[in-house]
């Protein structure tokens, strides 16, 4: 399914992108597009570098106060992203990086982010106890494993006999030496 999402997109938003085009240029003048295109990049790139120290100044400042830097780092990949939508020549792609990039609507791209990838998580570790997968069990969707392990269910009991692992990992001592 995500295959095919990609192959659309990769077929739908350049074909979608030359048509914007064409629309500004025919309301506007060549020209005149161009040069918006070419503004809309410096524009871009400036706020590109702009947000990213800030990003990286945040991600800084959250790891010397010893914060897990969760916000921050989704920030600069959000930045990152919208760089590279930036960097594209269009003006649809430039919304899009926009929308990542500006400072007042990366938190709503930062939900859903995490919304998407909440979800992704959630899909792929659906049927499996503690989300963990074994060797040879199937993934979501009925596939097979490809190393062909097998699962060999079973319980573990605890009945109390058992050293504490410390204690196992030591040497038993030696009885004193007599001369």
């Amino acid at each position: 399914m995500l295959r095919v999402l990609l192959f659309l997109g990769f077929l739908i938003v350049p074909v979608l992108e030359i048509w914007v085009l064409i629309q500004i240029g025919q309301v506007i003048g060549g020209w005149q597009t161009v040069g918006l295109l070419i503004l809309d990049s410096l524009l871009g790139a400036w706020l590109v570098r702009r947000e990213g120290r800030r990003a990286w100044r945040a991600l800084q400042q959250s790891l010397q106060s010893g914060r897990m830097p969760d916000r921050e780092l989704a920030d600069g990949a959000l930045i990152v992203a919208g760089g590279a939508l930036l960097l594209t020549p269009g003006f649809l792609t430039d919304l899009a990086g926009f929308f990542c990039v500006l400072p007042f609507t990366r938190p709503i791209a930062r939900r859903l982010l995490a919304w998407f990838l909440g979800r992704r998580v959630r899909h792929l570790t659906a049927g499996t106890p503690f989300g963990m997968m074994f060797p040879g069990q199937a993934a979501p969707g009925g596939r097979a494993r490809p190393d062909g392990a097998r699962v060999v269910s079973g319980q573990v009991v605890d009945d109390g006999t058992a050293a504490p692992r410390d204690e196992r990992s030591r040497p038993a001592p030696r009885p004193p030496v007599e001369s």
